[in-house]
């Protein structure tokens, strides 16, 4: 296990040709930053709360894809023939990032949706927006509100994530890729995965000491990295977080690497795999 600590296009570099079997990650989402130094800023670049009436700006999703091909070209490159990448993102952005990891080569397989139950709600009223018009008189507004009491900013209550199954293309017949590279070929013990996982959120006992904004649940971890990798393969996480993504390899048996330059979040990753050989680097 090996957490380098900096920029991950400087990790990424250090790694050779054709030597990661599976990217497990969880990019920035862009969704209230645009630019590459979104671990830099005093907010975090995963899911916020949107401004007030969805003030949304193309630049996100541009800025998104632009970053999402830059990653792609260099995980394309250290990726084995047949090996997986596993991106999350929000829905809204989902097709920007699929278009970004596309368009240097990797074949998009598949589309999982993480299902859960539990979120905020994100829809507001607009009472205060017609209190604070001067323009209105006060039975304006009271039939305003009256008119307008059923209806909500356009914000639908979250209740998944997108995860894209990318793959890069195989030489040669999918067995002949297997049994040269160990890659191109999902694991399958009891059953089949499929397309939709349920996973309820971390619990407040799973995110103990943890303040990452966007902590995934082990459970889901591990089920996409035994279906994903091979038996003793390697992972590579470029955005580690809070080393969800390296305890479930370490759980089963797979070896995880990857880049954090967040150092709050380097301490967590500390805390939470204080019993397991890591370098920190």
């Amino acid at each position: 296990m090996e957490v380098f600590l900096g920029d991950c296009f400087d990790y990424i570099k250090r790694q050779e040709d054709n030597s990661i079997d599976c990217v497990v990650t969880d990019p920035p989402y862009f969704l209230d930053c645009l630019g590459e130094d979104w671990n830099m800023r005093s907010s975090n670049s995963h899911i916020k709360s949107l401004p007030m009436g969805m003030k949304f700006s193309k630049e996100q999703g541009k800025s998104f894809e632009s970053f999402i091909n830059k990653l792609s070209k260099e995980l394309y490159r250290i990726l084995k023939p047949g090996g997986f990448f596993l991106s999350f993102s929000s829905p809204r952005l989902y097709h920007n990032m699929v278009k970004g990891i596309e368009n240097v080569g990797f074949e998009i397989r598949d589309q999982i949706v993480w299902h859960y139950h539990i979120s905020q709600v994100k829809a507001s009223r607009q009472d205060h927006v017609i209190d604070n018009d001067k323009k209105m008189t006060k039975l304006e507004k009271f039939l305003l509100k009256e008119k307008i009491k059923n209806y909500r900013t356009p914000m639908l209550k979250a209740n998944h994530e997108s995860i894209c199954v990318a793959m890069k293309p195989i030489e040669g017949r999918f067995i002949d890729n297997f049994n040269k590279w160990g890659t191109g070929m999902i694991r399958v013990q009891d059953k089949i995965l499929t397309n939709v996982l349920y996973h309820e959120k971390p619990s407040r006992a799973e995110k103990k000491n943890n303040n990452h904004p966007t902590v995934k649940p082990l459970a889901l971890m591990k089920e996409l990295i035994s279906t994903f990798c091979p038996e003793e393969g390697t992972i590579l996480d470029p955005f580690l977080g809070s080393g969800t993504t390296m305890m479930a390899a370490w759980c089963l048996n797979r070896i995880c690497k990857g880049s954090e330059k967040n150092n709050d979040y380097i301490d967590i990753i500390k805390m939470r795999m204080k019993n397991t050989d890591v370098s920190f680097i």
